[in-house]
């Protein structure tokens, strides 16, 4: 059973969450908490391991980017998802670069919030098709600016680049374990080398600073 941290102050957004978590026999809610400081507060204090956190950005006390940041932090092998009604370039990318594996407008159904939970939890990075439009639409941006100075060497091995393509092409850990001819595990820890190299926390991450360097092909 996969334990689940729903984030949200909106009492109907919590319910509605907790719901679709509480349906799925694979998941189930750890807790429900509806501000920055209980958040930090009862991931300090787990009493269980956590698989994953749903956070809002719109806390009542603060930005919810500062609890997937306590996430990340608290919890190492946790993945966090954002579902907010913000769906701005901004947002996105904080969320990001503070270590959220994915990303869901407040609109998702049921179906479509445990089915994110999983896809997280694969190794994959779900997200609403609106905000995943503006992350391809910031790489686009990337890719096409001027040529910058030289880039220092990449310091990744060459199966740490496979990794990182199989990432960048949208592939779970499972897909890449298996174009690689290796195991999920050893995926697993090429992904923590990259994770330590880029000094990031996520998958998009990732692959945003490893494109920002130029060890992506365009």
């Amino acid at each position: 059973m996969q334990e689940v941290l729903i984030v949200e102050d909106d009492p109907m957004v919590a319910r509605c969450l907790q719901a679709a978590v509480d349906a799925d026999p694979d998941l189930r809610v750890a807790a429900v908490v509806g501000s920055c400081a209980a958040a930090e507060a009862w991931l300090a204090g787990a009493p269980t391991p956590l698989a994953a956190a749903l956070v809002d950005l719109g806390l009542p006390d603060g930005d919810g980017v500062s609890v997937i940041r306590a996430v990340r932090e608290r919890h190492p092998r946790a993945e966090a998802m954002v579902i907010s009604v913000f769906g701005d370039e901004e947002h996105i990318v904080r969320s990001i670069e503070a270590g959220a594996g994915g990303y869901l407008h407040k609109d998702a159904g049921p179906l479509e919030v445990a089915g994110a939970v999983h896809a997280l939890l694969a190794g994959e990075a779900p997200m609403s098709p609106g905000v995943a439009r503006r992350v391809l639409e910031r790489l686009a941006r990337q890719a096409v600016a001027p040529a910058r100075a030289a880039e220092p060497p990449s310091p990744l091995t060459p199966r740490e680049r496979d990794v990182l393509d199989g990432i960048a092409a949208g592939l779970s850990y499972r897909e890449i374990a298996a174009r690689e001819g290796v195991s999920i595990h050893t995926v697993q820890t090429h992904i923590k080398g990259l994770y330590g190299k880029l000094a990031v926390h996520s998958k998009v991450e990732a692959v945003f600073e490893a494109e920002r360097c130029g060890w992506l092909p365009r």
